[in-house]
């Protein structure tokens, strides 16, 4: 989707905005940093911003003092940031429109509904609160968060809190510091959490009119789910949506990043999407040429090419013949999946077969796991751990890890024990069996 950054006047600060998707208007009032540009460099977040574009006109904006939006001299009131959404609102000639706000920004949104109810159409709140308190509750905990943003900020080291299954994850972390840094400067930041420390709303949610949904994870580890539930209980007719998790930053579960999708858009539009399946049970396939470079040095350019040219015939007609499907070639191998782990092994073992009788030794991996489909490929931990299990074996090995022995319980298929491995950059180490025939 085409995301330019613009700027509208709020005054005579500049508060920058994005626009894109397609549907009816929904406004984000982010959390407590925001920067509009980074949001698309993380790939689950940017999967469930384009989700949300699949079915409303989006509006992303940073407000002052965060983000691409002018630093200010003082703190930033609540009336003077509902003076920000409403400016972009008008430069983007929105007259009515949906909210959202996530985390701290719910205490934004929901008092723009409250005193625009004419500007609103209705309101999402996710992982939101009333008071302060559901967000840290104790004195030893706003030290700590203090100590951090004035020693650490901009290193990600807070990302355990926001998004514990995420601790272990060095991608994730780079890009959440990254996140702090251009979200807001170490003194900017404390100053803004001094402010937020003072939020409570909770005297003006029964005059919230407005359609509302309420979405909080059940255990959220940063804003306790009671946050959730007091909002919800204090909004007229507002209906609230528990779902599990511990995560504050649902859009890095796959799961709870879609979960949130198709709430928001029965909400937002009456209607329920089919799910995008873009994750399944599959059995990958890693199969390449022990020593290539030997052999293509040994035979010569012309006759390497002409053998290569038969390996891929034998290959794909052996795919062919076991259902598989080719995802992609590998110079000197292929990248392949079976809806079938049996299956898979019996073509591994016709494709060694074949290319045995050509003089050309392949090794093979099998691995049964959760792939990720991305046009004409296919992501994910599984596809780590076949090519890790191939890289094991030796010339004519076919390979496959424990979870594939298991499943294929009954088939006839005989295997070896070849031992427990640690595959690179895998947590945990493997059973890896040979499959014999």
């Amino acid at each position: 989707m085409q995301r330019v950054t613009r700027y509208a006047k709020s005054g005579d600060v500049h508060i920058a905005y994005q626009v894109f998707g397609d549907g009816p208007d929904l406004v984000i009032a982010p959390g407590f940093v925001s920067h509009i540009e980074n949001y698309w460099d993380e790939p689950h977040l940017a999967r469930w911003l384009n989700g949300l574009g699949g079915f409303c006109r989006v509006v992303l904006f940073d407000k002052r003092g965060t983000g691409l939006s002018d630093r200010v001299a003082h703190l930033p009131h609540m009336d003077e940031r509902m003076d920000d959404l409403r400016a972009v609102m008008d430069a983007v000639g929105i007259e009515r429109a949906s909210l959202l706000g996530i985390s701290e920004g719910g205490s934004l949104a929901a008092l723009f509904a409250a005193s625009h109810p004419e500007r609103v159409q209705s309101l999402v709140l996710y992982g939101s609160f009333a008071r302060f308190r559901h967000w840290i509750a104790t004195d030893e905990a706003w030290n700590a968060l203090m100590k951090y943003m004035d020693e650490d900020w901009g290193s990600g080291k807070s990302l355990p809190a926001f998004a514990p299954s995420k601790a272990n994850d060095p991608a994730i972390q780079e890009w959440w510091g990254k996140f702090e840094r251009l979200g807001a400067s170490p003194s900017a930041a404390i100053a803004l959490m001094r402010m937020n420390r003072e939020i409570d709303i909770s005297g003006i949610l029964h005059s919230i009119n407005v359609p509302t949904l309420v979405i909080h994870r059940t255990d959220d580890t940063l804003v306790s789910v009671e946050g959730g539930r007091e909002l919800a209980a204090g909004i007229p007719g507002a209906q609230l949506v528990e779902f599990p998790g511990t995560d504050h930053l649902g859009f890095l579960d796959a799961d709870a990043s879609d979960r949130m999708l198709a709430e928001m858009e029965e909400f937002l539009t009456g209607a329920r999407s089919a799910p995008v399946i873009d994750r399944v049970l599959a059995t990958v396939v890693f199969e390449d040429i022990v020593d290539s470079t030997g052999r293509a040095g040994a035979k010569g350019d012309r006759a390497w090419r002409d053998l290569l040219e038969a390996h891929d015939k034998a290959v794909r007609r052996e795919l062919s013949r076991f259902r598989g499907r080719e995802v992609k070639s590998l110079g000197d191998g292929f990248l392949a999946t079976f809806d079938g782990p049996a299956r898979a092994i019996y073509c591994a073992n016709a494709v060694r077969d074949s290319l045995g009788r050509l003089d050309l030794p392949v090794r093979i991996g099998v691995h049964t796991g959760e792939v990720e489909l991305a046009e004409d490929d296919v992501r994910g931990i599984a596809v780590h751990i076949a090519s890790r299990v191939a890289n094991l074996g030796g010339a004519d090995d076919v390979l496959v890890s424990r979870t594939v022995k298991d499943l294929v319980a009954g088939s006839g298929i005989r295997f070896e024990d070849y031992g427990t491995h640690t595959l690179k950059g895998i947590p945990e180490a493997w059973q890896v069996f040979r499959a014999l025939g």
